[in-house]
């Protein structure tokens, strides 16, 4: 309520926003006489112990956060019940609200936006907290298409609260905290958010600045998750011919599926986009491989300054010499023979290894034969040494004429 008190500091003022997990109000800190925003957790989450826990650990984590690119977390408590966090008030508009009202946004202004958030994850990253919900919603702007100012600044909001509910009762199988159209593929699939998971998503963020529209659309998580195996989403370019192709090429390069395929890191993601942007794209892309000249050009180019080559002057006429009958080449009847003997060389090798082969198998023949004989009493028995004796003949008796039909 307009007027209320929260902590005996904290005056509420308008509401800014609101949401399943919590509201967001304007209101003055009455201490430090300054502009705040103040979100009041809902009273479902505030009666979740493990959830509330989690929570203070996580703001506690991002207050620490101090970068230009990220709100600034000023406070966090209880009053009445009603856990609320205080931070810093951001005059602008958020990426969604800028979506809703202009559609798009011109290439230049989404790199901007998409390279400021990538400078604020960066920081993040580095000190081991990740995001894990960047959607336009959580991007504040000021000025620039926000504000008609020249300058703009972007501001990451919501640090913490993905990571304090993923874990708690409020998740259920088969379903992640956040919105699902920028949620990673592992997310979908309930794995650990890692840096490359919020580069993901701020992919398709830029996506959506670019184009007005999402890579993969679906109702619920399991159709993302069969469009994202099934499908590749078409090049911004190809909505919008303004878009360079390159950067078409840097986006779709940050939606890749599996994480190693994508930007390194956020770092990464911001120079591939900037370069795409100025008509560089990825290495190994579609884009990168085109032919940029497609001008066509003679066997040589004189450089320009350089002195054209003289022409050499006319050499006159030679007297008709009498025809002669060209010469065969040498060469080839002993390239032939040579062809030949190798061939010739090459069936008596193979030739040579059955044989081989076959001595080897006559061979352990005989010693299976002999091991019979004197392991056993068969020995001793006439019969039995005959027809070991027997066989051991036939099999040399088929190796000769094997042999010979061969060597014919």
């Amino acid at each position: 309520m307009i007027g209320e008190l929260i902590a005996d500091r904290y005056e509420l003022e308008d509401r800014l926003g609101s949401g399943g997990m919590s509201t967001v109000r304007r209101a003055t800190d009455r201490v430090l006489e300054r502009t705040v925003a103040v979100k009041v957790l809902a009273e479902h989450l505030s009666d979740d112990e493990k959830f509330v826990a989690r929570f203070r650990r996580e703001a506690l984590a991002v207050a620490k956060l101090v970068h230009p690119n990220i709100v600034q977390i000023y406070d966090t408590g209880v009053d009445r019940g009603r856990h609320f966090i205080v931070m810093e008030y951001v005059e602008g508009r958020s990426g969604a609200q800028l979506l809703q009202s202009q559609g798009t946004l011109k290439p230049v202004i989404s790199v901007e936006i998409a390279a400021q958030s990538c400078s604020g994850l960066e920081y993040a990253h580095k000190q081991g907290i990740v995001h894990r919900d960047v959607k336009p919603g959580n991007l504040l702007i000021i000025g620039g298409p926000a504000g008609g100012d020249s300058e703009m600044t972007v501001k990451i909001a919501d640090f913490g609260i993905a990571r304090a509910a993923e874990q708690t009762r409020l998740t259920q199988v088969g379903s992640v905290v956040g919105t699902a159209a920028y949620l990673s593929p592992e997310q979908s699939r309930g794995d650990e958010a890692t840096p490359v998971s919020d580069v993901y998503s701020l992919g398709v963020v830029t996506y959506q600045l670019l184009t007005g529209r999402l890579p993969y659309e679906g109702n619920s998580l399991a159709e993302l998750a069969m469009r994202r195996e099934n499908e590749r989403p078409l090049p911004p370019s190809s909505y919008d011919a303004d878009i360079p192709e390159a950067l078409s090429a840097a986006v779709l390069k940050a939606l890749e599926s599996d994480p190693a395929d994508r930007y390194s890191d956020a770092i990464d993601l911001a120079g591939g986009l900037r370069k795409g942007l100025s008509g560089i794209a990825p290495v190994g892309s579609e884009a990168a491989t085109r032919v940029v000249d497609r001008r066509p050009t003679g066997p040589t180019r004189v450089a320009a300054g350089a002195n054209p080559p003289t022409p050499a002057a006319p050499v006159p006429a030679a007297a008709p010499r009498p025809r002669r009958r060209p010469t065969p080449a040498p060469l080839a009847a002993p390239q032939r023979a040579a062809s030949r003997s190798e061939r010739g060389r090459s069936g008596f090798s193979r030739l040579m290894r059955v044989v081989g082969g076959l001595l080897l198998m006559a061979l352990i023949a005989g010693i299976v034969a002999l091991v019979i004989l004197l392991a056993t009493d068969a020995g001793q028995s006439t019969g039995i040494s005959e027809y070991i004796e027997s066989e051991i003949n036939d099999q040399l008796d088929s190796l000769i004429d094997f042999v010979r039909d061969r060597m014919e």
